[in-house]
């Protein structure tokens, strides 16, 4: 049996659905799920951030799913905590394919999730977003510049992307363009604080901009609706 997550679902056929997992161990995994009947539907548990485990089936890319169970109870998510796992699964499908592996992302969004149950921080989005970059391998060294010297926190930096965060002068006038040490140093050792959000937040978009294309996110357009109310 495996475990995993449904990160997104969509009617096919008669009675079925496409589904999107994040599957432990493997990653994401595409697959065909019968609903069944009205006595013994899996419709209730084939949903976001209900933990399942069941069976994989078929050769091909797409697999089918079989003999699904719930392996605990849901995990609570309401406001912005819910809007928060929808933007992670959302992430998740628009930046792996089904031939990209991954070996820790499940345990990552797993206990992102709990985390966020317990008490939403901004600062969760930003570790998995690095745990994702990471996984991807696109994710700049947190450790060195590209000359090998460690990045400090009384430094800033220009991020090039196929280099890494290259080390400048900055003065009063000109910090907002460039990141700041403190703030790579805390996001390397989980430790941001309110005041790295914004620029952190900032540095996570720049980084998955190439990943994701033109095309927005929806999930950003709930936090977006939100405010507007």
């Amino acid at each position: 049996m495996e475990r995993g997550y449904v990160l997104h679902t969509r009617p096919f056929r008669e009675s079925s659905v496409l589904v999107n997992l994040l599957v432990d161990g493997k990653g994401r995994v595409d697959a065909v799920a019968r609903l069944g009947g009205v006595k013994n539907s899996i419709r209730s548990i084939v949903q976001p951030f209900q933990p399942l485990i069941f069976q994989l089936q078929g050769k091909s890319d797409l697999k089918n799913l079989k003999q699904v169970e719930a392996a605990s109870p849901p995990i609570p998510l309401t406001g912005d905590c819910l809007y928060s796992g929808l933007y992670l699964n959302e992430l998740l499908i628009r930046c792996l394919t089904v031939q990209h592996s991954t070996e820790n992302l499940f345990f990552n969004y797993h206990q992102t999730l709990i985390a966020m149950a317990k008490a939403f921080n901004q600062s969760q989005l930003r570790y998995f977003e690095l745990a994702l970059l990471q996984e991807l391998g696109t994710m700049p060294s947190l450790e060195n510049d590209p000359s090998g010297a460690p990045l400090t926190s009384s430094g800033f930096y220009r991020l090039e992307p196929e280099h890494g965060f290259m080390p400048v002068i900055a003065t009063a006038f000109n910090q907002h363009r460039f990141f700041s040490g403190e703030m790579l140093v805390a996001l390397n050792q989980q430790a941001l604080t309110a005041e790295h959000f914004g620029e952190a937040k900032l540095l996570m978009r720049q980084l998955l901009a190439p990943i994701l294309g033109d095309k927005p996110l929806h999930s950003r357009g709930l936090f977006t609706k939100k405010r507007k109310l």
